[in-house]
C-alpha cells in the first residue's frame, strides 16, 4: 500500500540560520540588538512557575487589552498568535479559500508561496519593477479596464492580495495612498498588509480599518519589541475580519499562546518609552551605515526597516557573503533569481556595524 500518495507534501520555508558558535556577529535575521523593556526581565524574576500547570487563558485577554489600549483601538480590532507567521497562516486558511488566485509580489517574504502550497490556494506572484518597487497597477483593475491586468488575468480574477509594507527582504515602502487605492479597488477580497518592520520609519496602514473591512493589518513583536524569542504576533482588523479569524483560531488550536508571551508581551508594550529609544538608536545606526555602505561602493533602495539589501558592482554576493562569514560575521544570502547579488544585513549596534564596515573595507581592497 502507497501511504505517501495521501501525503500532503510541500517544500518548507527555510529560516534564517541561528548558529550555535559564539563570539559571532549575527546579522542574519533581522533580530533586534537591544534586549526587551526593562519590566520584562522584572517580570521574569517574579515569576510564579506553579502557575505554568494551568492552560492559559484563550482570550489572551492581557494582551489584547494592552495592544488595544496602546493603538487606541476597541479590542474586537485586535487579533493575537504565535508571532506574526501565526497569524498570517491562519488568514491564509481563513480568508483564500476561492479558485482565485492570491497575488503577491515574486520577492519578498518566502512563506507566503509556501502557506499557499500548503493549503492549496491558487496563487500568483506579480513581478517587482527593476527597482524592486510595486507598481499599483499590477493589484487593480481586474473587473474593469485600465490596468496592467491581461485579458486573462481579468477573467482569472483575484482572490486576495497580501503585500509585506515594508517588503521583504527589499526594504522597499510603499506609501500609504497606494496602498489604500489597492485595497479600494479590492473590496470584494481580503487584504493583508504584513507590517513586521512598519516601526523603522514607515507609515502604518492601521488607519485604514476604519475604512475598509476587507483590510488585515499585521505587525509583530519580534522587531521593534525585541521579542523574536517569545512569538508574539498581532493583528488589526474590522470586527466583522478578526471573528473570522478567531473562529479559524479557535477551530485549529484553543491555547496558541502561551502564559509568559501574554504577560510580557503586555509589559513590553506599555513601555512607549523604551521602544522609542531602542527603535531611535537602530534607526540611527542604519542611516549611518547607508553612508558607509555608500562610500565603499553598495548599492541599494532606501529602507525603512533595521536591514539593508545590498549589492557590489565588483564583487559577487556570495564572495561577499562567505569571505565575511570566515570572519564570524553573518549575513543573509538567498541563491535564487534576480537576487542572488545581493545581501541582506540586519541592524546590529554601532560596535558590531563598525566592525562589518572594517571587514567590508578589508574584503573590498582585495579587488
Amino acid at each position: 500500500m502507497n501511504w505517501e500518495a495521501n501525503v500532503r507534501k510541500v517544500v518548507p520555508y527555510t529560516p534564517g540560520e541561528q548558529p550555535k558558535i559564539k563570539n559571532i556577529i549575527k546579522l542574519n535575521t533581522n533580530e533586534n540588538p537591544y534586549p526587551p523593556a526593562p519590566a520584562v526581565a522584572e517580570r521574569i524574576k517574579e515569576t510564579d512557575v506553579s502557575d505554568y500547570r494551568k492552560y492559559p487563558d484563550p482570550t489572551c485577554s492581557v494582551l489584547v487589552d494592552a495592544i488595544a489600549d496602546y493603538y487606541n483601538v476597541d479590542k474586537k480590532n485586535v487579533f493575537v498568535g504565535v508571532g506574526s507567521d501565526d497569524v498570517l497562516a491562519m488568514a491564509f486558511l481563513a480568508f483564500f479559500n476561492s479558485e482565485k488566485p492570491v497575488l503577491f509580489p515574486d520577492i519578498t517574504y518566502s512563506f507566503y508561496d509556501v502557506w499557499a502550497q500548503l493549503y492549496r490556494i491558487p496563487y500568483r506572484q506579480v513581478p517587482l519593477k527593476d527597482d524592486f518597487t510595486i507598481d499599483v497597477d499590477d493589484y487593480t483593475g481586474y473587473g474593469a479596464g485600465g490596468s496592467k491586468a491581461s485579458d486573462e488575468q481579468k477573467k482569472e480574477g483575484c482572490g486576495g492580495i497580501v503585500i509585506a509594507n515594508p517588503n521583504a527582504p527589499t526594504g522597499v515602502f510603499l506609501g500609504l495612498s497606494a496602498i489604500e487605492k489597492i485595497v479600494a479597488d479590492n473590496r470584494d477580497v481580503v487584504v493583508i498588509v504584513d507590517e513586521a518592520y512598519v516601526d523603522f520609519g514607515a507609515e502604518s496602514a492601521l488607519p485604514l480599518i476604519n475604512k475598509y473591512d476587507n483590510l488585515l493589518v499585521v505587525q509583530t513583536f519580534s522587531k521593534s519589541r525585541s521579542m523574536a524569542g517569545m512569538r508574539i504576533g498581532y493583528a488589526f482588523g474590522s470586527e466583522k475580519l478578526i471573528k473570522y479569524l478567531s473562529d479559524v483560531k479557535f477551530s485549529f488550536n484553543s491555547y496558541t499562546m502561551n502564559m509568559p508571551s501574554l504577560e510580557l508581551g503586555a509589559l513590553a508594550i506599555a513601555d512607549k518609552e523604551y521602544f522609542e529609544e531602542t527603535r531611535n538608536k537602530i534607526i540611527a545606526t542604519r542611516e549611518r551605515t547607508k553612508v558607509k555602505l555608500k562610500e565603499l561602493g553598495f548599492e541599494f533602495a532606501d529602507s525603512k526597516t533595521n536591514f539593508i539589501f545590498v549589492k557590489h558592482p565588483q564583487r559577487s554576493g556570495k564572495e561577499i557573503f562567505d569571505a565575511l562569514r570566515q570572519r564570524n560575521i553573518i549575513v543573509r544570502r538567498w541563491d535564487i533569481e534576480r537576487i542572488s547579488e545581493y545581501l541582506r544585513i540586519s541592524i546590529g549596534t554601532d560596535e558590531e556595524m563598525d566592525q562589518l564596515i572594517k571587514a567590508l573595507k578589508e574584503e573590498l581592497k582585495k579587488c
